[in-house]
């Protein structure tokens, strides 16, 4: 079921309808909600018979802003709420400053940090302004007008870089007309990021001491401060956000200190496209180090921060890297990657070592911030395991209905021709023997994978031609055979068991194409994919257009009743020893040239783009999809929403506030803020996160964050008699990771055996000496169990700790 997002009033485009042909390219249609998957059209009843498909798009429709002027909007304002917890505050915040600009026509400067003289004088002029003011007052907090008064000679760098990313935006709009803009007071506030307990903020200790950190100490004091320079963080990324990360805390000082120090990681280079929004980046630094041209400009930005910079991935293939002792010596994480994956795999990192994670994203104009912080709130997790723009296989498959469907099965024709056949092939070489142990038990996986390295050794390329007839032969296979295969299992009047038209709704009913060399995207196919072939083998390429089309001429082209399907399907019914003679012996592949591709979008020879445009295109073509041109191929097959630097600010801006609040300690759920925002709307939410979740077991309460902590090296009969002992609970299975070091379901004598062994045994047998965890490290354990009543409960996780002694504590 799709949920089609639309309101009363919206107005809609139709494309690819079937019988009702008089929708295609008509005028716009004013929509009626019906159900969020229901709409009306207006009167339908002179048109042609609906007989299937078709795509609506909505239009968006522009709309006239007229505002008030200075004068009559500060007596008379509106506002845009920035926190609905606060909404009632925003007259009171409003005065305030029309207060605070009375004071220094008074006095020649604002309060000074904290000064309780000035303070009071400030109250005093906010009082006669109220008196004149005709804005309603619901009430007057005074402690909120003192800290108003005490904080206003402060200057702080994420609060700048939030109320300047909104307002760079709306310069953007004014310019361009896109958009909507604020209307027409907006003010945002940070209060609870000072401390609950203020009295140590006196006019002596946020004095200014001649320093570059002087506008930060009027707010928060000299000792809150040393405390930021002596702090050790690690950044995750230093792509959009984490570059904005990275000037934030060296503005701040974060790191500056004796023991302080910010890490920087991240994998990946710069690109041209970086340049537009990452702005520690020139053009001189393309293809360099993202992580090390950061830290450079950190440090020119601010001398006295230590930052190390790393270039490497976070995962379990680093955790010898960034292991225990990394993790020990933090104070706290932030995240700024760009894959649901990575800040899984960080949550747990953080939740494994205790540590708060800031974790942040955007996707255009809209970003979303959340704080993680051990025993307060939940976890990321809980909410990061969804892609809302997901794409279904199916749908990629066998159903598209758009283009992006269309550009994400090429990029994963990409990904699956010329990277990973490749790489299956490396592998094989570097470590023949992997096979030959496969096929001596082998799995269904592991046929699977002997399947996927025999197919890219049967189709390796000895010449250029070599490479031009296969790329004409995968251009029939994919754009006709396939095509044609699948309307043999559904005809166009194929209908479903409820009687309905199969190719309805969002099932476009598909055509095959027939090649013809004169076509120049049928062409530009064939060139493409046959010198990214010749690229990933080494083979000196051809980019001439009429020489390839001669080649293509020579081809002999199957027809379809002579079609074989693919190794990898056709090998279903191989046997075992048929598959060990299959896979030839390494020096068969001597001298073999192997260049696994990596898709690059942004250099326009190499001709990925020209490759995924001219797929993405021709698959659209075979279900009557609206084609999209490179440029526009380029932004959606990049899998880039293009980040913009007014949400990457903004979100960096509210990660580092709420960084203040981490530091602090701050117990109370309600002081911090997980937020959400969409500068096009303008819209911004800011929420109380979501309480770490309280689960019971044998009447004891617990939260996600709490483990049972075992240490030394123990036998699984010891450990089982433990948990029944002091906690009353009989365990059924244990688990680390995907592998099961005990469960009720093993062989008696499989159970016998394993009682017997210590647990860092039996995972050095199950995952072998060298994956096995070494002693000093820990590992987290999963749990199966059933409380004293004999019902099967949810216990926390185990960090089983492997050290020489023996014994077990708990």
């Amino acid at each position: 079921m799709t949920f089609h997002g639309l309101y009363d009033g919206d107005q809609v485009i139709f494309t690819g309808v079937r019988g009702m042909t008089e929708l295609n390219h008509c005028p716009p249609r004013v929509v009626k909600m019906l159900s969020p998957t229901l709409i009306s059209i207006g009167d339908t009843s002179t048109m042609s018979d609906y007989e299937g498909g078709g795509t609506l798009r909505q239009i968006r429709v522009s709309e006239f802003k007229s505002f008030k002027p200075m004068k009559d909007s500060l007596l008379n304002p509106s506002f845009v709420t920035t926190d609905d917890f606060k909404t009632h505050l925003l007259p009171l915040v409003h005065m305030a400053f029309l207060a605070l600009h009375e004071y220094t026509k008074a006095t020649g400067s604002l309060p000074r940090p904290w000064h309780d003289g000035d303070a009071r004088r400030f109250l005093e002029l906010f009082a006669d302004v109220r008196r004149t003011c005709p804005v309603a007052l619901e009430e007057v907090d005074e402690d909120l007008l003192r800290k108003f008064a005490c904080t206003a000679a402060g200057e702080l760098v994420p609060v700048n870089a939030v109320i300047g990313s909104i307002a760079g935006q709306e310069v953007l709009k004014a310019c361009s007309g896109k958009f909507t803009p604020v209307s027409q007071w907006l003010y945002y506030d940070a209060l609870e990021s000072l401390p609950v307990d203020t009295s140590p903020l006196t006019a002596a200790n946020c004095a200014p001491e001649g320093g570059r950190y002087d506008a930060q100490i009027a707010v928060f004091g000299r000792d809150f401060q040393r405390k930021l320079e002596n702090l050790k963080y690690f950044i995750v990324g230093a792509g959009a956000i984490g570059c904005e990360l990275l000037k934030n805390f060296a503005m701040l000082g974060i790191g500056a200190g004796e023991r302080g120090r910010l890490t920087v990681t991240d994998m990946d280079h710069i690109e041209k496209s970086n340049l537009s929004r990452q702005f520690l980046f020139r053009s001189w630094d393309v293809k360099k180090s993202k992580s090390s041209v950061a830290a450079a400009a950190v440090r020119r930005m601010n001398p006295e921060v230590n930052i190390v910079s790393h270039e490497l991935r976070v995962g379990s293939d680093t955790e010898h890297f960034y292991n225990s002792d990394f993790y020990s010596q933090l104070d706290g994480v932030a995240n700024a990657l760009d894959n649901v994956e990575a800040r899984r795999y960080m949550d747990g990192r953080c939740w494994h070592y205790r540590k708060p994670l800031l974790e942040s994203g955007t996707l255009g104009a809209n970003g979303s911030v959340q704080v993680v912080v051990p025993n307060i709130t939940e976890r990321y997790i809980v909410h990061g395991g969804s892609h809302k723009n997901a794409i279904a296989m199916c749908t990629l498959k066998n159903f598209p209905g758009n283009i992006n469907h269309t550009l994400q099965w090429a990029r994963d024709m990409f990904e699956g021709e010329f990277r990973q056949p490749c790489e299956l092939i490396k592998q094989y070489l570097e470590d023949p023997s992997k096979v030959q142990q496969i096929l001596k038990a082998p799995t269904p996986l592991d046929i699977e994978e002997v399947k996927s390295l025999k197919e890219a050794i049967d189709r390796i390329p000895r010449s250029f031609k070599d490479c031009v007839k296969w790329a004409r032969l995968h251009w029939e296979e994919q754009f006709h055979f396939q095509i044609a295969k699948l309307l043999s299992q559904f005809p166009a009047d194929h209908k479903t068991e409820s009687g309905a038209p199969f190719w309805s709704g969002t099932k476009r009913c598909p055509h095959p194409l027939k090649f013809d060399v004169a076509e120049e995207e049928h062409l530009t196919f064939v060139l493409a994919a046959a010198n990214l072939m010749a690229e990933s083998f080494g083979i000196p390429q051809l980019r001439d257009p009429e020489a390839i089309a001669n080649m293509v001429k020579e081809v002999e082209v199957p027809d379809y009743d002579t079609w074989k399907e693919p190794l990898s399907e056709s090998m279903g019914a191989l046997k075992l020893s048929d598959l060990k003679i299959a896979i030839p012996p390494p020096k068969d592949l001597e001298g073999l040239v192997l260049n696994p591709l990596s898709f690059e979008k942004d250099d326009d020879t190499n001709l990925h783009m020209d490759f995924v445009t001219s797929a993405s295109n021709l698959r659209a073509e075979n279900y009557d999809i609206e084609k999209a041109d490179k440029y526009t191929s380029k932004r959606i097959a990049g899998r880039i929403i293009p980040a913009i630097v007014t949400s990457t600010a903004l979100v960096a801006g509210l990660v580092t506030v709420e960084l203040f609040k981490v530091i602090q300690g701050h117990e109370t759920l309600r002081l911090y803020k997980s937020s959400e925002f969409s500068l096009a709307i303008p819209r911004f939410c800011s929420m109380e996160p979501e309480a770490a979740p309280v689960k019971v077991y044998n009447d004891i309460e617990w939260r996600p964050w709490d483990m049972f902590e075992v240490e030394g090296e123990v036998t699984l009969e010891d450990f089982f008699d433990l948990f029944e002992k002091k906690h009353e609970l009989s365990i059924s299975m244990v688990a680390e990771g995907n592998q099961v070091i005990y469960s009720s379901f093993l062989k008696p004598k499989e159970k016998q055996r394993r009682m017997k062994m210590t647990i860092l045994a039996i995972l050095q047998e199950l995952l072998g000496e060298e994956a096995a965890p070494k002693p000093g490290s820990f590992v987290m354990l999963d749990l199966n169990a059933k409380d004293r009543e004999g019902k099967r409960v949810e216990v926390p996780f185990v960090r089983y700790s492997i050290c020489a002694s023996s014994g077990c504590k708990d």
